[in-house]
């Protein structure tokens, strides 16, 4: 049992889809599962969307109609004169997003926005899926939804392992091609959940664990892992092979190639990872596995924008101890506000944060009936591991360096 994973650059458009027929008649198909994202930037679409809906604003239907060309065009280029029933197939999911906004009665955005959202999985797998059976690639679509089961923490949700172990063990027919949506899960009562931004690589190692893969490979339009993010670094270096450990602190700090969740899974069962090119099929990319030293060892770069750094102090001026600390923790948590690094000393505590709900000034208004807060928004926080000089001196030239903390591996730099 193969997972590949192919994220929304890969089916940008009808290149890409026949790409990914190209993929599987190189590496096979044969008790393979195919997650998919949602294609190009329908994700960003679909969330303009949810956000009109919420809002009550005028650009909903200016937006369903930007998706549903965006879609129709790539339905077109694939199949020709025998579009309709793909097309066919797609407006049901467009009926089914309509119906949901005409009926629904709550007010938690986040719900909201898990229901909206999700179409755009939904509506990219049913193609690539009809595409592959039309060129003789047979296949089964199957809704993620009735396998993956989570709890009602709408956009961050725990799934719920026992039960989704149940429904892929007992359900899934793993003989055949399966293609199936990335990013997304559904309720004991069968309302959609999301993995949260790039959860497509959470659902290939969930269905990877489930199953005990012989391995989960994720199809990008990078070589492989590299030691820094191309689009802030000019120069850049391929990771051949790295461990699994490293790979969970990479992705812990924030490094986008690997989704933070998706390496737990793998390594609990030992199954490796590779992460290949879709442009160079026929390159080897990087490997994650148990034990492998970083090849080659180099500084590696991981770049967080739009950070908030807080300072918080006592009212009193009093010494910040345990009670104010775990004081803190609750309200981040309570407001959904993700911590990338802390510091604290005597009489105050930094900490710099996402802030992915906009739940920012909320927690600052309540953060500041017990405590003196400042903060700077619009930040970047750089994260170094295996940091050197040279590496150092790259991220700090030329930039305000407004908080930096470095242990034996791993040295942290927020900068305006």
């Amino acid at each position: 049992m193969k997972i590949f994973k192919f994220g929304g650059a890969s089916v940008k458009d009808a290149v890409g889809v026949r790409n990914i027929a190209a993929v599987l008649k190189q590496e096979g198909s044969d008790k393979t599962i195919v997650v998919i994202s949602a294609m190009g930037k329908m994700t960003n679409a679909l969330e303009e969307i949810a956000k009109s809906y919420f809002n009550q604003t005028k650009e909903i239907a200016q937006n369903i109609n930007y998706i549903k060309s965006y879609h129709e065009n790539i339905i077109n280029d694939l199949f020709g004169d025998n579009s309709v029933t793909t097309l066919n197939d797609i407006e049901q999911f467009y009926v089914e997003m309509s119906g949901f906004m005409m009926m629904n009665k709550s007010t938690n955005y986040n719900y909201i926005y898990d229901q909206i959202v999700s179409y755009g999985e939904l509506i990219s797998t049913k193609i690539v899926s009809n595409y592959l059976n039309d060129i003789g690639v047979e296949n089964q679509w199957i809704d993620v939804r009735n396998f993956i089961k989570t709890d009602t923490n709408y956009r961050d949700p725990l799934v719920n392992w026992r039960v989704t172990q149940e429904n892929i063990s007992n359900n899934l027919n793993i003989e055949k091609l399966t293609i199936t949506q990335g990013f997304l899960g559904a309720t004991e009562h069968g309302l959609t959940t999301t993995l949260g931004r790039e959860g497509s690589d959470y659902t290939a190692a969930i269905f990877a664990y489930c199953l005990d893969a012989e391995s989960v490979t994720i199809w990008k339009d990078v070589p492989g892992v590299l030691n820094a993010d191309p689009r802030h670094f000019e120069e850049t270096t391929l990771l051949n092979q790295i461990s699994y450990t490293e790979a969970i602190e990479m992705a812990f700090y924030g490094a986008s190639v690997i989704h933070p969740k998706t390496l737990k899974p793998l390594q609990n069962k030992n199954i490796p990872l590779f992460v290949r090119s879709f442009i160079d099929i026929t390159k080897k990319g990087t490997s994650v596995s148990k034990g492998a030293v970083l090849e080659p060892f180099v500084p590696c770069f991981i770049v967080k924008k739009n950070q908030i750094l807080i300072s918080i102090s006592a009212l009193d001026f009093s010494f910040m101890v345990e009670y104010n600390i775990s004081d803190i923790f609750k309200l981040l948590h309570d407001f959904q506000l993700k911590v990338n690094l802390i510091q604290n000393s005597a009489i105050s505590f930094s900490v710099c944060v996402d802030d992915n709900f906009n739940n920012f000034e909320k927690f600052l208004e309540e953060l500041k009936l017990k405590y003196l807060v400042n903060y700077d928004k619009d930040l970047t926080l750089y994260t170094i591991r295996h940091f050197n000089e040279q590496s150092l001196k790259k991220v700090e030239e030329n930039r305000e360096v407004l908080l930096k903390q470095l242990n034996k591996e791993t040295v942290q730099i927020v900068v305006k």
